[in-house]
């Protein structure tokens, strides 16, 4: 049902900051539960943060403090604000709806690169 397109990927330095975007089409974007995943080659897909409909969020341990997610429903987006990033944070980030209906399929993104390296 939905489509997700993740942008704002790049490359910096250690201690840099990036703002990944994730931009929904459908009709109900404020009714999905939404998260960040990210992958690294050989590795498996896993979460980085979640924000429920209702705005309440959660973070994997290796981000607290340092990545803050949004959602701004009027636009349909999905944020991901990364500051202090480290070289372990170098991942495919993929952006995530989880479904309105019991069931149905979840949706992702191709996802967005982003390297952290000096």
């Amino acid at each position: 049902q939905v489509q997700l397109v993740e942008s704002g990927g790049g490359a910096v330095q250690p201690g840099g900051s990036l703002r990944l975007s994730c931009t929904a089409t459908g009709k109900f974007f404020s009714l999905h539960d939404m998260g960040w995943y990210r992958q690294a080659p050989g590795k498996q897909r896993a979460l980085v943060a979640k924000i429920a409909s209702g705005g309440r969020t959660d973070y994997v341990d290796s981000v607290k403090g340092r990545f803050t997610i949004s959602r701004d429903d009027l636009e349909s987006t999905l944020y991901l604000q990364m500051n202090s990033l480290k070289p372990e944070d170098t991942a495919t980030y993929y952006c995530h709806a989880e479904p309105i209906v019991r069931g149905d399929p979840d949706s992702w993104g191709r996802g967005t690169q982003v390297t952290v390296s000096s």
